[in-house]
């Protein structure tokens, strides 16, 4: 059993009036086996959490218990963790084997099943062919096998995976993407892993911490998260492009935005002062404008393969189309219509940033 309970979580530097609170009354659990991925931008407090999950940082306030044991108090080697971090962390004069059982060699773990428990690991992360050579005749994909690997022999309670793939290029990141998904099936050892990067959160996570500020935004499943942001920070970061966010003044079948009146084919969830989002992949773009659409003045195009990203200004907004590289496109300059089903657009309160609900707010399945 693995399963890990956050309870009003804090930590701060310091004391008193200058202390510098950087977590602020964290709640959130993991399910025993569950692989829940924390994502959110540089300097919003995921690693420290993860650390203090750890043990590596104490915990100014609150409760962690992993498999029904507080572990406040505790050392690193009490918790039954094991963790993986971006810089492999590997011994350079020791050999894989050396690497992976040095952990079982400290423990006094025998030594039939020392051998045993690596030539498994090894097995399950394809590194039996370099198990005598050294981590700097290895690739940097293989580097981090070995730290997986070292870290799968511990049979821990619990696997945390600190930024893992940031050292990698885009190839190896989308190979070793892989080769995690593969382990946790075989495994279902309870994985708490952090990234900055929202692919690896969506491919991984079967649910999703989203923090911002030291706060969390969100928790849900990658399709609930993508498709029912709770505010106007995870619909702007999560995904990619991000969600358009358009700021104005609703009044029935208007919008007023950046001097603008932007005609709505349904009305608003409510009167005032809103954000309407809808992704870059829901606007249906058209020649001209309409007395039904929204004028567009294109300044950039993208051609990325599959698809074309069109850039533009929507009244004072930078706004995003994504286009199949099939369909014809507009030209730089050129002003176009956009139109965007009812059932495509988010909102969200100006002053608070949470998501308005109404009869028309997109569902997982839109």
């Amino acid at each position: 059993m693995g399963a890990i309970s956050l309870r009003k979580v804090v930590k701060r530097y310091g004391s008193g009036a200058t202390a510098n609170q950087v977590i602020h009354g964290v709640d959130a659990e993991v399910a025993d086996g569950e692989f829940v991925v924390i994502v959110g931008p540089s300097g919003c407090g995921k690693s420290t959490l993860l650390r203090m999950v750890a043990g590596l940082e104490e915990i100014s306030d609150g409760e962690i218990s992993i498999a029904g044991r507080v572990v406040n108090r505790l050392e690193p080697a009490e918790r039954n963790i094991a963790m993986v971090f971006q810089n492999y962390a590997l011994y350079p004069h020791m050999t894989v084997f050396d690497n992976m059982a040095y952990g079982l060699r400290i423990a006094k773990v025998p030594v039939a099943e020392i051998r045993t428990r690596v030539d498994q690991a090894a097995k399950i992360l394809e590194l039996g062919a370099f198990l005598a050579r050294k981590p700097r005749e290895l690739s940097g994909g293989q580097r981090q096998r070995v730290a997986m690997g070292r870290a799968i022999v511990r049979k821990p309670a619990v696997f945390l995976f600190d930024e893992p793939l940031s050292n990698l290029d885009a190839k190896l990141r989308a190979q070793t993407r892989l080769e995690i998904q593969k382990l946790h099936g075989e495994l279902r050892t309870t994985s708490l892993f952090v990234t900055h990067d929202q692919v690896e959160a969506m491919t991984l996570a079967e649910r999703m911490v989203v923090m911002n500020a030291g706060r969390i935004e969100q928790i849900g499943t990658p399709d609930e998260v993508y498709h029912r942001p709770a505010t106007t920070f995870v619909a702007g970061f999560i995904g990619s492009p991000p969600m358009n966010l358009v700021r104005g003044r609703a009044s029935g079948a208007g919008f007023q935005a950046g001097g603008q009146l932007l005609p709505l084919a349904a009305p608003a969830p409510r009167d005032g002062e809103l954000v309407v989002g809808v992704r870059p992949e829901h606007v249906e773009l058209v020649d001209r404008p309409a007395a039904a659409t929204w004028p567009l003045r294109v300044q950039a195009i993208e051609m990325l393969g599959a698809e074309r990203l069109v850039y533009g200004v929507l009244g004072e907004t930078l706004f995003t189309v994504r286009l199949d590289a099939t369909m014809p496109h507009p030209k730089i300059g050129d002003v176009v219509g956009l139109r965007a089903e009812p059932g495509h657009l988010h909102w969200f309160d100006a002053a608070s940033s949470a998501r308005v609900e109404g009869p028309l707010a997109p569902t997982a399945a839109s």
